[in-house]
Order: C-alpha cells, then structure tokens, then sequence
C-alpha cells in the first residue's frame, strides 16, 4: 500500500508526530525489500518503523519514504526455536509462547511494539533481555543490498542497544528465538517479581504464573496500553538506566549524601568492566520530579517516573520540553546524564 502525507501520529504509542511524505505499508519481506531499495534508489531519506512504541517523531512530520513493517508469520523449528517475521506483534508471540510451553520471553509480557524492533533494543524487562534467547536476526542490508543472517555475536547486544541502533543499515526481515520446552520459567532474576510471586531469586514458578504476575506489574505502572488509560500514551520508559564508572558514581555518592543525608542509599547494581548501573526512576523522582508532574500539556505518568506522557493532546515539542526539564535537573542535582531510550525522529533533546 502506498500513500502520501499520512500523518504519523496515529500509528505511534505516544499519538505524536507529522505527515510522512511517502507512506508504505509492507506485508511481505519481498514488498519490504522493495520498498527500501526503491527509496535508496531515490537517495531520500528513509524511515522503517512497526508498531511505533519507541518512536518520537517531530511535529513536521518525515520528508521522505517512510516504510510501515506489516509482515507476518510463526514458523515452529526443531529444538525450540522459532522464527518471528518482523511485523510481528510481540506480546501476542509472547502469549502463544507461554501457551505453547515455550520458556524464555515470559517476564517480556506486555511489551508493546513488534518483533523487529526487539533486537535493536535489545528489549528487556524484569530480569529477561531478548539476547539471551536470539540466535538470529535476518537482514536487508542496505551497504551490500543483499540479505544477510546475523548471529547475536554480529548484532552486538549491549544492555539496551545492539549494532542495529542508531543506525538505518540494516532492516530486520525476521529474528529467531531459541527457547525452552519446559513448563516452569526460566530462573527469576527481578526482587520484584520474585516477591510478587512468592518466590525467591533464582527460583522457578509456572510459566502462566510468571506471565500474570508480569502483565500485572506493568499494569501497575502504567506499561500495558489500555486507551482508557492516559498514563499508557506513552513510549514506555524514556529515559534508560545509567551505567556510570568508579569516578561517576564516586560523584554520586557525594551528590546523595550531600542532598539527602549520608544514611541514604541509591539502588546499585553491579556490571561488567567495574562499572555499576542505577535506577533513572530513583534519581528522577529524588531530584524534585514526582509522579504525575506536569509541564504544559505533558506530565510524567501517574504511575511510574520514567513515562513521559500524552495525555492532552500535546505535541512533539511539549514533549521533549519535559524531557528536557527531566534531563536536565537531574544533571543539576545528581551529575548523571540521563539518556533517551525512544528513537528520536527529526527532534533532539
């Protein structure tokens, strides 16, 4: 399908952004493929996108081909694997998975957006991160305009991030998963889901339990679209967590003590290299921005810190107003640079 000026702001979570000059819709990898070499034959600007959950598009829209992934297709393949076209839905896939007896994606239930957005992410939630159950990702890619099959060494995951983002080279055709014929959950890494289901770190509950408990999480918080709810116009979490090194999060520890009293504590989880990550969430709601705090139009969720909302009718200007506000008195406070998770569309913080 194609079509001129579609406005794009109905096919995002946040319902912000312009016209796209040049809409495409691509049910199949082939009229995918298509559509992309046809606007790099063009040498105009190209935007591919699924189920517009972790996109921020500028008020004056994308003066160029944007391509709407619409693909569809589970192909079941020996061993537990699976291999997810692209324009998937990601929760429905989550589901069937947990109904098939499939373990490895169930605390990802309730994750808006589809399959092909999972690997440039590398989406994540409660413990469970879609690197750890890929074991490809099948690409156009647009340097060699040729097909390629990358295994997760290739697509370079890293916490929140892979080869993929920040980058337009690669289109993702379809990914695979490998994951577990079991009735039970993988291990349970996350305090929370863990206290919620009764069980310890590292234990293992049934896979429809893990789900719900999940699905009931994210609706506490604001993290499963309802159109009834406000707080759900949003791109999830906007900000991702920082990684700080020994000197950085020397500072913070100074900066805390000094605003809130040396017997406090910040969350802090150790990572790889001696870095340790904390919570974006904590240093946003103790830097003076609670929930529900409002700038014009937008206000942060409600129910969790890290979504900036829409609740209004606002624009992509009034967005990123608050974002910025966000970002930049946590800086003041804290000394930590707060980084935006959504891919940012002809807009910069």
């Amino acid at each position: 399908m194609l079509a001129e000026q579609v406005n794009l702001a109905g096919y995002t979570t946040l319902r912000l952004g312009g016209p796209a000059r040049r809409f495409v819709e691509a049910a199949t990898q082939d009229e995918l493929i298509a559509a992309v070499r046809a606007a790099d034959q063009r040498a105009e600007p190209l935007l591919v996108f699924g189920g517009g959950s972790n996109l921020v598009v500028s008020d004056e829209g994308f003066a160029g081909t944007v391509v709407h992934v619409a693909t569809r297709g589970v192909e079941a393949l020996p061993g537990g694997r699976v291999r997810v076209q692209a324009g998937e839905e990601w929760e429905p896939f989550v589901a069937r998975c947990v109904e098939e007896g499939l373990a490895g994606v169930e605390c990802l239930s309730g994750i808006p957006g589809r399959v092909g957005a999972t690997p440039i992410q590398n989406v994540g939630a409660y413990g469970q991160e879609v690197s750890e159950t890929i074991t490809e990702v099948r690409v156009y890619d647009r340097a060699t305009g040729e097909t390629a099959a990358l295994d997760p060494a290739a697509c370079g995951f890293v916490y929140r991030g892979s080869v993929f983002k920040g980058s337009d080279r690669h289109v993702v055709l379809d990914v695979t998963f490998a994951l577990d014929r079991a009735k039970e959950s993988r291990p349970v890494r996350y305090a929370e889901l863990a206290a919620r289901l009764g069980t310890s770190v590292g234990g293992r509950v049934p896979l429809q339990d893990a789900r719900e408990a999940v699905l009931e999480l994210r609706r506490g918080k604001g993290m499963v679209l309802d159109p009834a709810d406000p707080d759900t116009r949003s791109a999830g979490s906007f900000f991702t967590n920082p990684i700080l090194e020994p000197a950085a999060l020397a500072d913070l520890e100074r900066r805390v003590a000094e605003r809130l009293g040396a017997d406090v504590a910040f969350p802090r989880y150790p990572e790889t290299g001696g870095r340790t990550k904390t919570s974006a969430a904590w240093l946003i709601d103790r830097a003076g921005f609670a929930k529900g705090h409002r700038r014009g139009p937008m206000r942060i969720s409600t129910k969790h810190t890290l979504a900036l909302t829409n609740p209004d009718g606002g624009r992509t200007e009034d967005l990123l107003a608050l974002a910025r506000e966000v970002r930049d008195g946590v800086r003041a406070v804290f000394g930590v640079e707060l980084v935006n998770e959504p891919v940012l569309v002809g807009v910069s913080l």
